[in-house]
């Protein structure tokens, strides 16, 4: 195994782990913002009150998209196995 295959086992790796952890960060950043919007709008400065709302829409984006992320992931480690005899050498 060479340098080169490592190097691009590893940026593959952190593609993914990119490629599969933005779209539940975008949904945390965006209702954050929105309940930040609202508490600033109404003057409430409840540090808790984010908590309930980011957790339900987190858990909702893993739900809708769960499935392709589960395909994202199987997709990777199926290529990296079936791979794997070139990888010992």
């Amino acid at each position: 195994m060479t340098v080169d295959v490592i190097t691009d086992i590893a940026r593959d790796a952190l593609f993914l782990i990119i490629k599969a952890s933005a779209p539940v960060l975008l949904v945390s950043l965006t209702v954050g913002l929105i309940v930040s919007i609202f508490q600033t709008a109404t003057s409430i400065q409840e540090q808790t009150l984010t908590f309930v709302p980011k957790i339900i829409s987190i858990f909702l984006a893993l739900m809708l998209m769960g499935n392709w992320l589960l395909t994202q992931l199987t997709t990777y480690m199926t290529d990296l196995w079936s791979n794997f005899s070139a990888y010992i050498r």
